[in-house]
């Protein structure tokens, strides 16, 4: 994972960064098997408060490295799936191909995407793992499965169903069209529009890291866990995590550093 996804920890951030640059940080199956174990230390970290994920070079994520399916249409072999196993599953929903966009969004923290250059297919699945996505202008984004004769399967329906209406969804799945950064944003698939996304993902990551981590923890299971739920769940779910807060030590020391007009000191 060294290699090929970079951690670096400061003041509760964590600077995730993809390192395949040579490559666009395209995925072959070391690049998933290290995005999933950064995504798997982090979630059990007790120190991060949130997580930046951005590329390193000149892109986010070309997506699948397709070299593989290359052999597929020079073979006469008869292999279907270059990628057969990446498809493996355990206990969990989801399979070892979806894993490294849904650990983002199963992670306990917020996730912030700083997106630059190219998020094609699978890259721009990951990002849409991201709580929040910053994209530059020029950016370029495509489900672009389509291309290659596939349906994007790496966790997007858990993720843009909560970000664009099906008909939008369809489209762009149907098309495999590429956006800018701008037209992104203007569909609703990215957050906003950056010159620099990635110093806009870490200011924004300062702001919140600097918040009650409890409460933070809080808001992102709420909405993760009760945004599809019956009113009955959702409500319930408002009552008992807000039960939890109040009286904590981070929610005591929240009011005090409101009252005292200083910066708050919160504990993970």
């Amino acid at each position: 994972m060294a290699d090929l996804v970079t951690i670096e920890m400061k003041a509760g951030i964590a600077d995730v960064r993809l390192n395949r640059p040579d490559k666009y940080n395209a995925l072959n199956p070391e690049m998933f098997k290290a995005i999933i174990e950064a995504g798997e230390q982090l979630a059990q970290a007790k120190d991060v408060r949130v997580v930046v994920l951005s590329g390193n070079g000149r892109g986010f994520c070309a997506g699948l490295d397709m070299s593989g399916f290359q052999g597929m249409a020079d073979s006469s072999s008869g292999e279907r799936n270059p990628t057969s196993t990446l498809l493996s599953r355990d206990e969990r929903p989801e399979n070892h191909a979806q894993r490294p966009a849904y650990v983002w969004k199963r992670m306990p923290v917020p996730v912030i995407a700083a997106i630059h250059g190219v998020a094609y297919g699978g890259g721009c699945q990951i990002a849409l793992g991201a709580d929040i996505r910053f994209a530059a202008p020029d950016a370029k984004l495509s489900v672009m499965e389509i291309k290659w004769g596939l349906i994007p399967d790496m966790s997007i329906t858990q993720t843009l169903r909560d970000i664009l209406p099906m008909d939008v969804a369809k489209e762009l799945t149907f098309s495999g069209r590429i956006l800018s950064g701008e037209q992104a944003q203007a569909l609703g698939l990215v957050t906003h529009v950056s010159e620099d996304p990635l110093a806009a993902a870490m200011t924004l990551a300062e702001e919140i890291a600097g918040k009650s981590p409890d409460a933070i923890r809080a808001g992102k299971q709420l909405f993760e866990e009760s945004w599809h739920a019956d009113e009955r769940t959702g409500l319930a779910m408002e009552s008992q995590l807000q039960v939890e807060l109040i009286g904590s030590p981070n929610q005591v020391e929240a009011i005090k550093a409101n009252f005292e007009n200083r910066s708050p000191d919160f504990t993970d």
